[in-house]
């Protein structure tokens, strides 16, 4: 796959609440905006992943109020201290990303004149099975702030068909993006049978245990309570590693201290590591019971790694699994199908390899993050290109 090309070199900033966001689920857009020549900027919280950052050439603008948690008095110090900085640095494209820089970006980056604004959306955030009122919200929400932006990249498909069968966002500015990861880093063939015994040793696995693997945040939202409750229903076999921070900020974090007291539970809580493949390959299966997805990245690596996956059955995780092909969707907040799902792959060892096996064949197939990259440059390209045409002129950024 070819490198992705901007059409003139440009000062594109990524807009998120935190730093972490920056480096573990934008850095591929960042570098490649720095490969195409142009200038990569990262907006949010300051913190512990900006020096690395930086120093891969990615610039980055603090916005010292910002906070992942629902705070009206620092959302509004937030919006401003994006103003200023829109005003002041002559940014050429804002590409914002929910939920909440998603809405005051968009709409911050056109009052302030940003010539582009992209906005992703990472899953909308009202299910299914929520009430009328919250989705008339989101939906509500999102509509408006979309009349701010120029493209709205969605990942999830079955996001986009709600979209546009809805009638209500403008069309023309919907581009289904899809998500991806670094396939050449997620490969099971780089991980040694060595590695692999080491990493269960260091885990507190023997030869014998059934590895089962999460990874996310410590909220409820990402279904901890109810996979503790089925680890619970299991036998001793069975060792769950949780890989994840803490999110403190969230009204639904939740604690290692709290969630390591249960009884009954073989578990082993890593925080936040940065040796993925190793520790998916130390895996037997991976297990993700969230509430909510937008297209769940640790699904998609663990798929690449080669793991079956059992998620729940809602938008985003279906579009990693397949049931009964490369994993088992489970209903949500189930304790008793999620245990039951666990037992049943990880007792048969042909299905669980035959499921790797379709994981991994699905993640080359599907889940190339170069594809996902491109898509968002040739966004970007699309809109200067177009927007410049209409007006027939340009400004001191190169559109107007």
């Amino acid at each position: 796959m070819t490198r992705p090309t901007l059409t003139r070199p440009l000062r594109v900033a990524h807009l998120t609440t935190v730093d972490s966001s920056l480096r573990f689920l934008l850095h591929p857009q960042l570098t490649a905006i720095r490969d195409a020549g142009g200038d990569a900027i990262g907006i949010s919280a300051p913190g512990p992943w900006v020096e690395g950052l930086e120093a891969e050439g990615i610039r980055h603008l603090a916005l010292p109020s910002s906070t992942r948690g629902m705070d009206v008095r620092a959302d509004l110090r937030t919006a401003y201290e994006l103003w200023r900085l829109l005003r002041r640095e002559g940014i050429d494209v804002l590409h914002t990303h929910n939920p909440k820089p998603g809405i005051y970006g968009r709409v911050l980056g056109r009052l302030a004149r940003v010539p582009v604004v992209v906005n992703t959306i990472h899953g909308l955030y009202a299910t299914e099975d929520d009430s009328r009122l919250k989705r008339f919200f989101v939906y509500t929400v999102e509509t408006l702030a979309s009349r701010f932006s120029d493209a709205e990249l969605v990942q999830n498909a079955e996001d986009l068909d709600l979209m546009t069968r809805l009638r209500v966002f403008q069309q023309r500015k919907l581009r289904l993006l899809g998500n991806g990861v670094d396939l050449a880093r997620f490969d099971p063939g780089r991980v040694t049978p060595t590695s692999r015994a080491e990493t269960r040793a260091d885990v507190g696995a023997n030869e014998n245990d059934i590895v089962i693997g999460m990874v996310g945040r410590l909220v409820a939202e990402k279904g901890y309570p109810e996979l503790l409750a089925a680890m619970s229903q299991l036998d001793d076999r069975y060792l769950l590693v949780c890989v994840g921070p803490e999110d403190p900020e969230k009204s639904d974090g939740l604690r290692i201290d709290d969630l390591s007291r249960g009884e009954g539970a073989r578990v082993r809580f890593l925080g936040q590591r940065l040796d993925m493949p190793e520790l998916y390959a130390a895996m037997d299966v991976f297990v993700l019971p969230s509430h909510r997805e937008g297209f769940p990245r640790a699904a998609m690596e663990a798929a690449a790694m080669g793991l079956p996956v059992i998620a729940t059955d809602i938008r985003g995780c279906r579009q990693v699994v397949e049931d009964g092909v490369n994993g088992l969707l489970v209903p949500v907040a189930s304790p008793a199908d999620l245990a039951e799902a666990i037992a049943r792959i990880s007792q048969d060892e042909e299905l669980r390899l035959a499921m790797g096996r379709r994981s991994a064949e699905r993640a080359r197939l599907e889940f190339d993050e170069r594809r996902v990259v491109a898509t968002v440059i040739e966004t970007y390209n699309e809109v200067i290109q177009t927007k410049t045409t209409s007006d027939g002129r340009r400004s001191r950024h190169g559109i107007e």
